[in-house]
């Protein structure tokens, strides 16, 4: 178990940017983007064995040929005389079943993906993943940012439409990153590397959704693309984007129609659409649990739900 390293690249100074799926598959989908806009190369993996089951049984003339199992690799490229690595795993690992990346296996993960880092001279890891707010599908996703050093809040508050996850749960100083955008921001802070975990907002009412939410993600690359000062061509996201929220809104015109869901669901979604962007904060486990009984029930009525990965 461990690093396989297919060449090794001579970086200094390097940034590093994780990607693996959770809610609205948001962070995945910031980070690979990203990674394949930059055209960034392959050089190595974290071997599969010990963290996960086989995806796929690959049998051929009625012999077993192969097993494949969810892949977790790393690709680098050289931007504006800076290095950048990306580690983009299709799965999280998990013990026992659990919802989220949490336990021996999520944390032996992390440490690995950090091993990398300090081999390549990483100064800073970036993960990404979903904060589940209360706002519309029409708005805007602000990102939620968490850094693992005081030293980055002024940083953090140079960029457009981010704001601190600490300014703006209103209940009080402290919030859980699950999976393993909070594994990587612990176990980094032990190294002494500094990390962020930058999230894009996605609707409290769509976090069981079986779709990706690309309007979250394209909130992250933006800000992503101001730090790194270069510009990322959006366009295929914004056409993604376009195309899920007018599913979104034929899905939901669905459960209206056929009075799938109560009146008051129905009332409590829409007037987040009249809601400013500014205005809309986390929600309580009340305001949750009222709407997402009803939800999460049709989601899986519509062919199951996306890992709950934060």
């Amino acid at each position: 178990m461990g690093i396989r390293l297919y060449k090794e690249p001579k970086l200094k100074n390097s940034l590093m940017f994780c990607g693996w799926p959770g809610i609205g598959n948001i962070g995945l989908f910031a980070i690979d983007t990203l990674r394949r806009i930059l055209r960034a190369q392959e050089f190595g993996e974290i071997e599969p064995w010990e963290f996960f089951d086989p995806s796929r049984v690959i049998i051929e003339s009625g012999l077993l040929r192969d097993l494949e199992f969810p892949t977790n690799k790393f690709y680098f490229q050289r931007i504006k005389g800076r290095d950048l690595v990306f580690f983009i795993g299709e799965q999280q690992p998990t013990d026992g079943g659990a919802r989220y990346a949490e336990g021996q296996k999520a944390y032996q993960m992390a440490n690995l993906v950090l091993d990398a880092a300090e081999k390549f001279d990483c100064r800073r890891v970036f993960t990404s993943g979903a904060a589940v707010t209360q706002i519309h599908h029409s708005a805007k996703p602000r990102v939620w940012a968490v850094p693992n050093n005081e030293n980055l809040i002024g940083e953090i508050g140079r960029y457009e439409n981010t704001i601190l996850m600490s300014e703006i749960e209103g209940r009080s100083d402290q919030g859980v990153i699950t999976g393993l955008n909070g594994l990587m921001l612990g176990a980094a802070k032990k190294r002494g590397l500094e990390a962020i975990c930058m999230m894009g907002e996605i609707p409290y009412y769509l976090q069981g959704a079986p779709w990706p939410y690309p309007k979250g993600s394209k909130s992250v690359l933006e800000v992503l693309g101001k730090m790194l000062d270069i510009e990322i061509d959006l366009s295929q996201l914004d056409e993604l984007a376009q195309q899920v929220e007018e599913n979104i809104e034929q899905f939901l015109e669905n459960l209206y129609s056929t009075e799938a869901i109560p009146p008051e669901i129905r009332e409590e979604i829409e007037k987040l659409r009249y809601v400013r962007p500014a205005e809309p904060g986390p929600i309580t486990e009340e305001e949750q649990t009222k709407i997402m009984d009803h939800i999460d029930e049709l989601f899986d009525q519509e062919g199951g739900k996306d890992e709950r990965h934060l």
